[in-house]
């Protein structure tokens, strides 16, 4: 199947050129003017559009088991509904439970994943230690194609990792070329600060944000940041939503440390007030963690996004329905953490990014697609319009508007963090693996088409870690034996 877009105009991350794209078996063949197409090809027409690489989520959970519940949304509709909101690829994380062997449950994440629409990846979270898990990783990266191990700094009693299990995971990650991820919140003071709210009486949703306040997220990342200083291995924070996190990496990387961070659109557009909405579905249905911060925050966060110090976007999708949420109905630490976003994540970036000036056309590529593309070492066959690369992108209408509503989203769950937002920016045509999958309206995902992509090892990273240990590698001191004096 061939496919010919025509007379739109290709916005990369590092250009932006009036061009055709013509695709031929999952793969763009020639990005151009005046392109021609064989006999047969589909014609799809950006006049006025933009043509541009298919988005990556790089945080989602689909059908996690979380909390004493599984996750609303599978793969199967949590890539459909990515799909229609322009995203192509995401990646999601194999969570094992503490004492559970990592191949099991990568091989557990695996199977449910077989029935995705898009292409997917993991990151495989170590929760524990031991030789096996030691022995595991190393399966993972050579023969599995993960190049990314998450830690978890909070959830105490549950998948917490404590400062052992990061030091040897992130020893181990080294060794093998791979990048660390944390979720950084000190989780001893969240279980302390939540039992001590709840003895004040504070039981609804509104204590989720004063039991993790900004300082034990900004604590607990510059703690991961010094532990890969001290290890020296690359480290990507997730879901940053507070100035001290963001101070904490824009320090490090000061210091010329090779520390990513990540935001959540949600994180970017929505505040702690939800927490005090008289209505417990709606409160309740904005539970996350980290939870959404006052004002200042956001603004810090665009910030961060427009200087760098931030270099992707994403949206930890991970969905419960009301009657889920109801778990945590006189208790706000049952409430299983997690909201929607996957379906409109780009929409809401355009809308407030680049419609307001925060962000360029390219910018919005790069933070939507191309870093995560660099930054898990898929690029250039993910996150560029370029030929070779796969044919993953999409047409997006600048001028056409939408309004966001759980009524007609195609996510899996009763609750949208952007209900009523109006969004001007619009992608009409989707195209997953040279295949159009979405078209004004019409969706055409396949259960199971869905790949696995393999994300090898980093090889830049870790040969310039290995070129300034040896340069900085102490040596032991000669000492010359002291002489014996005689009297």
């Amino acid at each position: 199947m061939s496919i010919l877009v025509r007379g739109g105009t290709v916005v990369n991350a590092d250009q932006t050129v009036r061009a055709d794209v013509y695709i031929e078996g999952g793969k763009i063949k020639a990005v151009g003017a005046g392109l021609d197409a064989p006999a047969g090809a589909e014609m799809v027409d950006a006049g006025g559009a933009y043509v541009m690489p298919g988005g990556i989520d790089p945080h989602t959970h689909m059908e996690l088991p979380f909390m004493g519940t599984v996750a609303s949304e599978d793969f199967y509709s949590g890539t459909t509904a990515g799909m229609v909101g322009g995203t192509t690829m995401i990646i999601d994380f194999v969570i094992p439970s503490p004492q559970e062997n990592l191949m099991d449950a990568y091989r557990k994440w695996r199977g449910w994943s077989e029935k995705a629409a898009g292409d997917y990846s993991f990151h495989v979270a170590v929760t524990w230690w031991d030789d096996s898990v030691h022995r595991d990783m190393g399966t993972l990266v050579h023969e599995h194609g993960v190049n990314s191990f998450k830690h978890f700094m909070a959830y105490k009693n549950a998948i917490m990792a404590e400062d052992e299990v990061l030091i040897q995971s992130f020893q181990r990650a080294r060794e093998l070329g791979a990048i660390c991820t944390v979720h950084a919140e000190n989780g001893e003071l969240v279980f302390h600060l939540q039992q001590e709210l709840l003895k004040m009486g504070i039981t609804g949703p509104e204590g989720h944000p004063l039991s993790r306040p900004p300082e034990v997220e900004g604590e607990a990342a510059n703690r991961a940041i010094r532990i890969a200083q001290v290890l020296d291995v690359p480290l990507y924070i997730v879901h940053n939503s507070c100035i001290e996190s963001v101070q904490a990496i824009a320090r490090a990387r000061g210091e010329g440390q090779r520390v990513f961070g990540e935001v959540l659109a949600g994180h970017l557009l929505v505040d702690d007030s939800v927490y005090r909405n008289p209505d417990f579905e709606f409160a309740a249905g904005h539970v996350m963690s980290p939870p959404f911060r006052p004002k200042p925050h956001q603004a810090e966060l665009w910030r961060a996004l427009q200087a760098g110090t931030v270099q992707t976007t994403a949206t930890d999708h991970c969905c419960f329905c009301a009657p889920q949420k109801a778990a945590g109905l006189k208790d706000f630490t049952k409430i299983p953490n997690g909201t929607g976003g996957v379906e409109d994540r780009m929409h809401v970036l355009w809308h407030h990014g680049v419609n307001t000036g925060r962000l360029t056309m390219n910018e919005f590529v790069a933070v939507t697609s191309t870093n995560a593309a660099k930054i898990f070492n898929i690029y250039p066959r993910k996150g560029a319009v370029a030929a070779g690369a796969d044919a993953d992108l999409v047409v997006w209408d600048p001028k056409k508007t939408r309004r966001i509503s759980a009524a007609t989203h195609h996510q899996k769950v009763d609750v949208n963090i952007f209900e009523g937002m109006e969004v001007t920016g619009i992608n009409t045509v989707t195209i997953s693996q040279g295949k159009i999958v979405y078209r004004d309206g019409d969706v055409r995902t396949v259960k199971g088409a869905g790949r696995y992509i393999d994300r090898p090892p980093f090889a830049g990273y870790f040969e310039a870690l290995r070129i300034k240990r040896e340069r900085e590698r102490p040596r032991p001191v000669n000492r010359a034996p002291r002489a014996v004096r005689v009297n």
